[in-house]
């Protein structure tokens, strides 16, 4: 099994970086392992939610869908090196002048399906359209910052306080999620499942700014496979199981999830059949 130092030999393009990943054994396993599992959570979905009628229900099943859509896609990228970088580490750092292997298209994977995850989440709760959006807005302002994070190679302070701002787009989210849509789940009545569905988002969420800081974007305690499969356990636990515990709630259409044949539509009685 081939693990290498990431600064031996630095691959250029885009082939030599295919060859690299595959090389070292492991690394290619945080990314393949995703792809089969993003791939086998659509299939599950699109088998179980064929029955599903209606509307609301409808679009949760599909946001819950298009988290594993975007999932396969990015993780193919990486798989591929296309969405693979080697950058050179500003002063300062532990690693400084060498260059390692940055895996920038996971930014990307988390700016494209925490937007659903909050979707769906917020729609559970029974939040409103404002506070889902601004969570949406905020996710993207994280992920974002994130990884202008990963890639600036100016200066090491400059490293760290975009982490700092993305940390702090982040703990907006928490917060909404942890209070406002906990009250509004209580409300609902969705709150046996919310409440589970918040946990392992949450403390799923919270491991990934933390292996930041201990991979080699941050104080570079930690290989970059080591640093890959722990992001990719958390994308397991926080996309493909959560997909699974809302889809197995969700088919079974519950009044607290539910609503009328005109819900989505832009005019009015347009979802509704028309009578013979």
């Amino acid at each position: 099994m081939a693990t290498r130092n990431v600064v031996l030999q630095v691959p250029e393009t885009q082939q030599e970086i295919f060859e690299f990943v595959f090389e070292d054994t492991l690394l290619a396993l945080s990314f393949v392992v995703n792809i089969a599992l993003a791939g086998l959570t659509i299939l599950f979905i699109v088998a179980l939610a064929r029955g599903v009628t209606d509307p609301r229900a409808k679009l949760i099943v599909i946001s819950t869908m298009l988290i594993s859509v975007v999932s396969i896609s990015s993780y193919t990228g990486l798989a591929s090196g296309l969405t693979l970088s080697f950058i050179e580490m500003p002063a300062g750092h532990s690693l400084a002048g060498e260059e390692v292997l940055t895996m920038w298209g996971r930014y990307l994977t988390w700016a494209f399906s925490t937007p659903f995850i909050l979707i769906v989440l917020g729609m559970i709760a029974g939040s409103n359209i404002t506070k889902i959006m601004t969570t949406v807005a905020m996710t993207i302002a994280m992920c974002v910052t994130g990884l202008a994070a990963a890639l600036t190679t100016s200066s090491l302070l400059m490293r760290w306080w975009w982490f700092v701002l993305s940390s702090a787009f982040f703990l907006v989210i928490i917060y909404v999620i942890m209070v406002d849509w906990t009250r509004e789940a209580d409300r609902t009545g969705t709150s046996d499942l919310f409440t589970t569905l918040k946990i392992l988002t949450v403390v799923g969420w919270f491991g990934y700014p933390i292996l930041w800081a201990l991979g080699v974007e941050g104080f570079a305690l930690l290989e970059v496979w080591m640093t890959s499969w722990g992001y990719s356990v958390l994308d397991i636990i926080t996309k493909y199981i959560v997909t699974v515990l809302i889809v197995l709630y969700v088919i079974e259409e519950p009044e607290t999830i539910t609503a009328d044949a005109d819900y989505g539509t832009t005019l009015k009685g347009v979802g509704t059949p028309a009578d013979d």
